[in-house]
């Protein structure tokens, strides 16, 4: 593969050179995974064994996001190795780098960062045309703190055929960076993400601003950590604890015992921290699952 083309800046403003044809992608995060193959599924060639989705998925699994097999994705000779600052380990991008693959990192930390971070990669570094399913995501967003967003917008996504025309890559960021201010909060809570040791969502998260735009205040959102560990005999006032089928598998049975005397929804990791095609359901999905306790009835 030769890379070349006029270098675009991903996410971390580094400049990536794509080609001007991209043909061959492989993905390291299940997010973008799941994003390029509601749009261009022909284009992924590669992907990591946590990319469930779509569960029809067939291309070469590369192994984790934390320990991706880097001879594997060399062999794949991709175009574009999509990747997130937070997913993915410096050293497996400086190494990729180094053997001459185009690196394009997404680095998102709320939701109009996010629905932009996907047209950039999507319309830039996999030279495509903008897909449906990216303005029925902003336009889902854009009502969720609306009383009546409790059923979804639109249906799943379709695939989106490639442009005809390769984009420059200065092209606009689209619609997704301005949806409105985030509504006062009805509920405040704490948000686990692991257990053995405890650790919770802190500050400066794409779910923390997923949450907020629901009306649910994250209680530890001016922690010095993004996902501190947390003692549960010292947490801040709260009066829910939201958590997470992912990272941690919590579920009724493991998790909710940890907090007496509180509110304890159970709801989906895919539409709490997954930014891509779930975001266009997400408003309504983890509207309902927030306001069902699971020990309730």
């Amino acid at each position: 593969m030769q890379v070349s083309g006029s270098p675009a800046c991903d996410d971390l403003g580094t400049p990536v050179p794509v080609p001007a044809e991209v043909t061959r992608v492989v993905s390291l995060v299940p997010s973008l995974t799941e994003s390029l193959a509601a749009t261009a599924p022909g284009l992924l060639v590669g992907a990591t064994d946590w990319c469930t989705q779509p569960p029809d998925l067939a291309v070469r699994r590369v192994r984790g996001t934390k320990n991706p097999d880097l001879d594997a994705v060399l062999d794949l000779r991709p175009d574009v190795v999509l990747t997130n600052e937070e997913e993915n380990r410096l050293p497996d991008l400086d190494a990729l780098r180094a053997a001459g693959l185009a690196i394009w990192v997404t680095a998102p930390r709320s939701v109009p960062e996010a629905l932009a971070s996907l047209d950039r990669m999507l319309t830039v570094a996999c030279r495509l045309g903008r897909p449906a399913w990216l303005d029925e995501a902003v336009a889902a967003w854009a009502g969720a703190a609306e009383p009546s967003a409790t059923a979804p917008a639109a249906t799943a996504p379709a695939a989106t055929a490639p442009a005809a025309t390769a984009p420059a890559a200065t092209a606009p960021a689209g619609p997704g960076a301005t949806l409105g201010a985030v509504p006062p909060p009805h509920r405040r809570a704490v948000v686990p993400i692991w257990r053995r040791p405890w650790m919770a969502l802190g500050r400066d998260t794409f779910a923390g601003d997923v949450l907020a735009r629901l009306g649910v205040a994250n209680v530890l959102a001016d922690a010095t950590e993004r996902y501190p560990r947390v003692d549960l005999a010292a947490l801040p006032p709260h009066d829910l604890v939201v958590l997470p089928d992912e990272p941690y598998a919590f579920s009724p049975s493991d998790g909710p015992e940890a907090f007496p005397g509180v509110a304890v929804v159970c709801v989906s990791g895919r539409h709490l921290t997954w930014y891509g095609p779930s975001l266009v359901s997400a408003p309504w999905v983890l509207a309902r699952q927030l306001s069902t306790d699971v020990r309730a009835g």
